[in-house]
């Protein structure tokens, strides 16, 4: 094992180095600096080696009671490089397959979190599946989600406030947070942009942004009418950020970014009015410090989310409401730098929503760094 892992580093060391040096020419055309580069080889550097310290026997992280948190940590470690073939991954995959269970779904078979950990196994396995191995299961846990979606055949009209949204499982409330799940494992299931599940989505991401539209017919729309996105307009309206005196349910950041990317993948022009609305929202609060309308509440959550939509925006810059030009990329390049710990891990000392466990944490910060390597801006 120990001659393993020395030929691991210097491979991924070299695979780093060879990267940035690639790279560096293309920051420099989006006015990253080179540190930007460097600085994001070692981050990841750091971070998958402290994942390989705290992954447990059975192949799972933190519990083998909870394979979503297994399923993040693999994304994220594929999504930075780590190969498919390589024994950490390998564990963690066999571990998650010990979880597909008799109805397509892929979860600890006590859980209530059946729809969201099946939905960021999906994306795991996915992204591991370049040899068509998973592809039977893939295919098994996507006819199981979509029956985790409130629709007709869950006796919900498209006129009721749950219709299109996706809850942790069963018959949990919809909310933004599980329904940018379902899209994301709907699309890397395969799915298209016209696919009548993403479509029946598209109406329940529409119902929780504070956006009065031809597609918000919720008492909520008018309220606030910032463009901001909260938790769900269902069974009555919740927002994790509270609500304004007359009733309207704050936005905050993270399902901003969370409703902004699921508009995005499920086709939605940027020049459509619920889109712009929402990114007019980001460049009033944005910040990589904060979740903004939450402080430090889920802040590895929404950096994880911010990276995800900003990259899907094809924007290389976002223009704040001072007018001051931010590179998205490189801010949050330097300030996972800065927050890294030295064993290469991340924690949220607001340990609301799991922050406190440092393979959360690392996963979500993982899955930010996976959008920043330079890409020249769409024209």
């Amino acid at each position: 094992m120990r001659s393993f892992h020395a030929g691991w580093r210097t491979s991924r060391r070299q695979f780093l180095t060879v990267c940035a040096v690639g790279a560096a020419a293309s920051y420099a055309n989006l006015g990253f600096s080179a540190d930007a580069t460097a600085n994001l080889a070692k981050i990841r550097e750091k971070a998958i080696n402290y994942l390989r310290t705290s992954q447990a026997e059975d192949g799972s992280w933190t519990t083998k009671d909870f394979p979503g948190l297994t399923g993040l940590v693999v994304s994220g470690a594929l999504e930075n490089g780590v190969k498919v073939d390589d024994p950490m991954v390998q564990k963690a995959l066999k571990h998650l397959l010990t979880h597909v269970q008799p109805d397509g779904g892929i979860y600890f078979v006590k859980s209530n979190f059946r729809n969201y950990e099946t939905c960021i196994i999906i994306a795991a396995l996915s992204t591991a599946n370049a040899d068509g191995k998973y592809t039977e299961v893939i295919a098994n846990a996507d006819k199981f989600i979509r029956k985790q979606q409130w629709d007709e055949e869950e006796n919900k009209e498209k006129t009721d406030t749950y219709f299109g949204g996706a809850g942790y499982g069963g018959t949990s409330r919809p909310d933004m947070s599980n329904t940018h799940y379902l899209v994301e494992a709907l699309r890397a299931a395969g799915a298209k942009a016209d696919d009548p599940a993403l479509q029946k989505a598209l109406v329940f991401i529409s119902r929780s942004q504070n956006l009065e539209s031809d597609k918000n017919d919720t008492p909520f729309s008018a309220k606030i009418n910032d463009g901001g996105f909260y938790y769900t307009p269902a069974g009555g309206g919740s927002s994790a950020a509270g609500k304004e005196a007359n009733g309207g349910l704050r936005s905050y950041g993270s399902m901003t970014y969370a409703g902004l990317k699921s508009l995005l993948y499920a086709g939605v022009d940027k020049n459509d009015q619920r889109v712009k609305a929402a990114y007019t929202w980001i460049q009033k609060h944005y910040t990589v410090a904060e979740n903004p309308g939450l402080d430090q509440e889920g802040l590895y959550y929404y950096l994880h989310l911010f990276a995800k939509a900003l990259d899907a925006m094809e924007v290389a810059e976002v223009e704040d409401k001072t007018g001051a030009k931010h590179d998205w990329r490189g801010d949050l390049i330097a300030y996972l730098k800065k927050a890294q710990r030295e064993n290469g891990s991340w924690v949220n000392d607001e340990r609301k929503w799991n922050e406190g466990d440092p393979n959360l944490s690392t996963a979500f910060a993982l899955l930010a760094l996976s959008h920043c390597d330079a890409k020249p801006a769409k024209k």
